[in-house]
């Protein structure tokens, strides 16, 4: 269930707090997508083709976006998942008008030029939202998705192409799926061994996911809150103690994590508040039970770091496999920047008398002893904007102090 449907002195507060601020996703809030088990995750005895995995892609758009007259919009990084989605929309429906959106973030690494030049490729309007402190919408994003996330790009994308179109396409589920993630699969085999437990390995995978967490952890929350490590490794246990082999366990928990709590539950809800239909051909309902199942070397290239081998294949018959960086960071804005620009102030407005603090939950003591510090590291960057959120929903649904629709100063 959302965390705002629970009276915030129930006694799963806490653990929902900690698990938000800790994984950066609640497991016992509700998921438009289904669970898989350790079972769904076995590779077949068959390969599965790009043949078969294109089929499934178009059929889904054939479905979905049956009518041809109207604009669809995408969100368009330039990254191999949404660039492959364009693609097929294309091909599927050359008449069509697409509206490609991007972001561009204020002193970030800028990727849009990459995504302009795939959006001519498939004759598609490019537009490039420059945002700057996209905080400023927290309250409203917040108030949309009923959760405590701080990283609500999604928000721009969705708010610009309703204002285009009824559909918005996306390349969503690409890394989870397909084997995305290379440089985590990387840092995962280089920590464990064939002799790692399953609780070595819940470890390792947490260090593999370092910027959702900080050193002292058990530090951030205060008295009302009984943080522990071994309930955090308690929801992860399940993904690592099981009969599939260390590459498969980490795509089950990567498909139960994050993909299923934070950003399908995200991007589904900001769409749905827009008005939008929300088209994601690489998770639907034929690919997910398919890929699952996929071989994982078919997946990820050990020897070479490489992942998305099927959709890079793919992707191959398109002709723009040169356009597509082997680094892509998909929409990224550096926290740092924006913290030293923006966030430090508005966190100190905020939690200066802070609600999450004067309750209880947050440590006071810890606050005081990172939010002033300057070139501080990024993992507490991260950790003071998720309080931040935790603060703005908390005066949005527990103290309804804040209107949602207000924006940070």
């Amino acid at each position: 269930m959302d965390l705002a449907e629970e009276n915030y002195n129930n006694s799963n507060i806490p653990d929902i707090i900690s698990n938000i601020l800790t994984l950066r996703y609640n497991p016992s809030q509700n998921s438009s997508m289904p669970e898989l088990s350790w079972k769904d995750f076995i590779p077949d005895d068959y390969g599965i083709s790009e043949k078969i995995i294109e089929e499934k892609i178009e059929n889904y758009l054939q479905k979905n976006l049956s009518d041809s007259s109207s604009p669809t919009s995408i969100s368009l990084s330039g990254g191999v998942d949404s660039s492959l989605v364009l693609g097929y929309i294309r091909k599927l429906f050359p008449n069509v008008q697409i509206e490609a959106v991007s972001i561009k973030f204020s002193e970030s690494i800028d990727e849009t030029q990459d995504a302009k030049k795939i959006a001519e490729h498939f004759g598609a309007e490019h537009h490039i939202l420059e945002v700057d402190n996209y905080l400023e919408i927290l309250p409203s994003a917040i108030g949309i998705t009923k959760m405590p996330f701080w990283d609500n790009h999604w928000y721009f994308i969705s708010q610009f192409a309703s204002q285009k179109s009824k559909i918005l396409a996306s390349g969503d589920g690409g890394d989870e799926i397909f084997g995305g993630y290379t440089f985590r699969y990387e840092k995962f085999l280089s920590q464990i061994n064939p002799n790692s437990t399953p609780i070595e390995k819940v470890k390792a995978y947490l260090n593999c996911h370092e910027r959702d967490w900080v050193v002292d952890q058990n530090e951030v929350f205060g008295n009302k809150l009984n943080f522990s490590w071994d309930k955090i490794h308690s929801i992860l246990l399940p993904f690592f103690d099981n009969s599939l082999n260390s590459l498969g366990q980490v795509f089950l928990a990567d498909y139960n994590g994050k993909l299923r709590y934070n950003f399908s539950h995200v991007n589904n809800s900001i769409n749905n508040h827009f008005g939008l239909k929300t088209i994601s051909p690489l998770l639907s309902d034929d690919l997910i039970p398919l890929l699952s199942h996929c071989d994982y070397q078919s997946k990820y290239d050990e020897s070479q770091n490489i992942g998305k081998i099927h959709l890079r294949k793919l992707l191959d018959n398109f002709g723009i496999s040169h356009l597509i960086s082997k680094t892509k960071l998909g929409f990224s804005v550096n926290t740092s920047n924006l913290w030293k620009n923006y966030g430090k102030e508005i966190f100190d407005y905020y939690l200066e008398n802070g609600s999450v603090i004067k309750d209880g939950w947050i440590n006071q003591e810890w606050v005081s002893k990172y939010s002033n510090k300057t070139d501080l590291d990024i993992r507490y960057v991260n950790k003071l904007l998720g309080i931040l959120a935790l603060e703005i929903w908390y005066r949005i649904f527990v103290t309804k102090e804040m209107n949602p629709n207000s924006k940070l100063f």
